[in-house]
Protein backbone atom coordinates (compact mmCIF):
# COMPACT_ATOMS: atom_id res chain seq x y z
CA UNK A 1 0.00 0.00 0.00
CA UNK A 2 2.69 2.28 1.22
CA UNK A 3 4.41 1.69 -2.32
CA UNK A 4 1.12 2.39 -4.46
CA UNK A 5 1.12 5.62 -2.40
CA UNK A 6 4.65 6.59 -3.03
CA UNK A 7 4.19 5.58 -7.04
CA UNK A 8 0.85 8.08 -7.11
CA UNK A 9 2.54 11.05 -5.65
CA UNK A 10 5.56 10.58 -7.82
CA UNK A 11 3.45 10.56 -10.72
CA UNK A 12 1.57 13.47 -9.21
CA UNK A 13 4.98 15.46 -8.64
CA UNK A 14 6.04 14.75 -12.27
CA UNK A 15 2.96 15.89 -13.81
CA UNK A 16 2.63 19.06 -11.88
CA UNK A 17 6.32 19.89 -13.08
CA UNK A 18 5.41 18.93 -16.35
CA UNK A 19 2.53 21.03 -16.29
CA UNK A 20 3.89 24.01 -14.84
CA UNK A 21 6.21 24.33 -17.67
CA UNK A 22 5.64 27.75 -20.03
CA UNK A 23 6.75 27.83 -23.41
CA UNK A 24 7.60 31.54 -24.95
CA UNK A 25 8.25 32.25 -28.42
CA UNK A 26 10.20 35.07 -29.83
CA UNK A 27 7.94 38.39 -31.39
CA UNK A 28 10.84 38.96 -34.26
CA UNK A 29 8.63 41.92 -34.69
CA UNK A 30 9.91 43.75 -31.90
CA UNK A 31 12.86 41.35 -31.11
CA UNK A 32 16.15 41.92 -32.24
CA UNK A 33 19.69 39.74 -31.81
CA UNK A 34 22.58 42.47 -32.00
CA UNK A 35 26.46 43.33 -31.51
CA UNK A 36 28.20 46.30 -31.21
CA UNK A 37 31.98 46.77 -32.27
CA UNK A 38 34.36 49.87 -31.70
CA UNK A 39 36.08 50.95 -35.10
CA UNK A 40 39.36 52.24 -34.80
CA UNK A 41 39.30 53.18 -31.48
CA UNK A 42 36.53 56.14 -31.54
CA UNK A 43 33.52 54.85 -32.83
CA UNK A 44 31.04 52.07 -32.69
CA UNK A 45 29.75 49.81 -35.25
CA UNK A 46 26.34 47.96 -34.75
CA UNK A 47 24.70 44.45 -36.65
CA UNK A 48 22.28 42.24 -36.36
CA UNK A 49 20.97 39.06 -37.58
CA UNK A 50 17.97 39.19 -39.46
CA UNK A 51 17.15 35.57 -39.29
CA UNK A 52 17.09 33.94 -35.99
CA UNK A 53 14.83 31.46 -33.84
CA UNK A 54 14.68 30.51 -30.46
CA UNK A 55 12.41 29.25 -26.87
CA UNK A 56 12.33 30.36 -23.32
CA UNK A 57 10.52 27.53 -21.12
CA UNK A 58 9.80 28.74 -17.45
CA UNK A 59 8.57 27.19 -14.43
CA UNK A 60 7.13 30.17 -13.02
CA UNK A 61 5.98 33.57 -13.71
CA UNK A 62 9.11 35.55 -12.64
CA UNK A 63 11.37 33.32 -15.16
CA UNK A 64 13.44 31.61 -12.10
CA UNK A 65 15.21 28.89 -13.46
CA UNK A 66 14.19 29.75 -17.02
CA UNK A 67 16.38 27.89 -20.28
CA UNK A 68 16.51 29.68 -22.97
CA UNK A 69 17.99 28.57 -26.49
CA UNK A 70 18.31 30.18 -29.73
CA UNK A 71 20.29 30.29 -33.02
CA UNK A 72 21.11 32.97 -35.66
CA UNK A 73 21.65 32.45 -39.17
CA UNK A 74 25.36 34.28 -40.00
CA UNK A 75 24.29 34.51 -43.71
CA UNK A 76 21.73 37.16 -42.29
CA UNK A 77 24.15 39.47 -40.81
CA UNK A 78 23.55 43.04 -41.69
CA UNK A 79 25.48 46.44 -40.95
CA UNK A 80 23.86 48.32 -43.30
CA UNK A 81 27.04 48.21 -45.59
CA UNK A 82 27.20 45.11 -48.10
CA UNK A 83 30.53 45.00 -48.57
CA UNK A 84 30.97 44.94 -44.90
CA UNK A 85 28.29 42.10 -44.55
CA UNK A 86 30.35 40.28 -47.29
CA UNK A 87 33.39 40.52 -45.43
CA UNK A 88 32.01 39.44 -42.23
CA UNK A 89 30.01 36.30 -43.68
CA UNK A 90 33.96 35.30 -45.28
CA UNK A 91 36.37 32.95 -43.95
CA UNK A 92 38.33 35.80 -42.07
CA UNK A 93 35.34 36.07 -39.71
CA UNK A 94 32.43 33.63 -39.51
CA UNK A 95 32.64 31.81 -42.85
CA UNK A 96 28.81 31.01 -43.08
CA UNK A 97 29.26 28.88 -45.74
CA UNK A 98 31.14 26.47 -43.32
CA UNK A 99 29.61 27.61 -40.15
CA UNK A 100 26.11 28.42 -40.81
CA UNK A 101 24.68 29.54 -37.33
CA UNK A 102 25.90 30.42 -34.06
CA UNK A 103 23.61 28.45 -30.84
CA UNK A 104 23.11 29.69 -27.17
CA UNK A 105 21.87 26.90 -24.99
CA UNK A 106 21.72 28.11 -21.15
CA UNK A 107 22.71 26.90 -18.40
CA UNK A 108 21.13 28.99 -15.59
CA UNK A 109 19.18 31.39 -15.42
CA UNK A 110 18.83 33.23 -11.55
CA UNK A 111 17.42 36.63 -10.26
CA UNK A 112 20.09 38.47 -8.93
CA UNK A 113 17.46 42.08 -7.49
CA UNK A 114 14.61 42.89 -8.73
CA UNK A 115 13.96 42.96 -12.09
CA UNK A 116 17.52 42.00 -12.82
CA UNK A 117 18.86 38.60 -13.89
CA UNK A 118 22.35 36.08 -14.87
CA UNK A 119 22.31 34.42 -17.62
CA UNK A 120 24.71 31.70 -18.19
CA UNK A 121 25.24 29.35 -20.92
CA UNK A 122 27.49 28.26 -23.85
CA UNK A 123 27.84 30.41 -27.43
CA UNK A 124 28.88 28.13 -29.97
CA UNK A 125 30.45 30.03 -33.36
CA UNK A 126 32.36 28.60 -36.05
CA UNK A 127 32.48 25.11 -34.14
CA UNK A 128 33.93 26.44 -31.10
CA UNK A 129 31.53 26.78 -27.80
CA UNK A 130 32.58 28.92 -24.91
CA UNK A 131 30.74 29.50 -21.64
CA UNK A 132 29.24 33.13 -21.36
CA UNK A 133 27.60 35.42 -18.92
CA UNK A 134 24.87 37.62 -20.08
CA UNK A 135 23.59 41.09 -17.67
CA UNK A 136 19.62 40.51 -17.73
CA UNK A 137 16.53 43.15 -17.34
CA UNK A 138 13.39 41.96 -17.34
CA UNK A 139 10.64 44.48 -18.26
CA UNK A 140 7.78 42.77 -17.02
CA UNK A 141 4.75 40.87 -18.93
CA UNK A 142 1.63 42.17 -19.77
CA UNK A 143 -1.41 40.76 -21.50
CA UNK A 144 -2.02 42.79 -24.97
CA UNK A 145 -4.60 44.28 -26.51
CA UNK A 146 -5.68 41.41 -28.60
CA UNK A 147 -5.54 38.99 -26.06
CA UNK A 148 -1.85 37.46 -25.54
CA UNK A 149 0.58 37.06 -22.95
CA UNK A 150 3.63 38.67 -23.50
CA UNK A 151 7.34 39.46 -21.44
CA UNK A 152 10.01 41.81 -22.42
CA UNK A 153 13.64 41.60 -21.65
CA UNK A 154 17.02 43.44 -22.23
CA UNK A 155 20.07 41.11 -22.70
CA UNK A 156 23.82 42.03 -22.47
CA UNK A 157 27.08 40.92 -22.34
CA UNK A 158 30.64 40.72 -23.76
CA UNK A 159 32.90 38.61 -25.87
CA UNK A 160 36.29 38.35 -26.89
CA UNK A 161 36.09 37.10 -31.08
CA UNK A 162 39.56 35.82 -30.91
CA UNK A 163 38.06 32.94 -28.49
CA UNK A 164 35.77 32.08 -31.11
CA UNK A 165 38.21 32.41 -34.53
CA UNK A 166 36.97 35.45 -35.82
CA UNK A 167 40.60 37.00 -36.47
CA UNK A 168 40.43 38.91 -38.86
CA UNK A 169 42.19 42.60 -38.13
CA UNK A 170 44.72 45.34 -38.57
CA UNK A 171 46.52 47.06 -36.57
CA UNK A 172 46.78 51.07 -36.39
CA UNK A 173 50.23 52.95 -36.55
CA UNK A 174 48.93 55.12 -33.18
CA UNK A 175 48.32 51.62 -31.78
CA UNK A 176 45.28 49.18 -31.15
CA UNK A 177 43.48 47.47 -33.57
CA UNK A 178 40.73 48.49 -36.59
CA UNK A 179 38.27 46.48 -35.31
CA UNK A 180 38.30 45.58 -31.41
CA UNK A 181 38.76 42.24 -30.18
CA UNK A 182 35.39 42.65 -27.72
CA UNK A 183 32.23 42.30 -29.22
CA UNK A 184 29.03 43.83 -27.10
CA UNK A 185 26.32 41.27 -27.49
CA UNK A 186 22.47 43.04 -26.96
CA UNK A 187 19.29 40.74 -27.30
CA UNK A 188 16.06 42.36 -27.10
CA UNK A 189 13.30 40.44 -26.54
CA UNK A 190 9.37 40.31 -26.71
CA UNK A 191 7.73 37.27 -26.28
CA UNK A 192 4.57 35.65 -26.92
CA UNK A 193 3.84 32.94 -24.83
CA UNK A 194 1.93 30.02 -26.19
CA UNK A 195 -1.14 28.38 -25.23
Amino acid sequence: MKKTNIIFLLIAFISTTLFAQTEWKFDKSHSEIGFNVTHMLISEVSGNFKKYHGTIVSPNDDFQDATIEFEAQIASIFTDNETRDKHLRSDDFFNAEKYPTLRFVSKSFTKVEGKNYKLVGNLTIKSTTKEVTFAVKYNGTITGPWGKTRAGFKIVGEIDRFDYNLNWNKALEAGGLVVSKEVELEIKLELIRKK
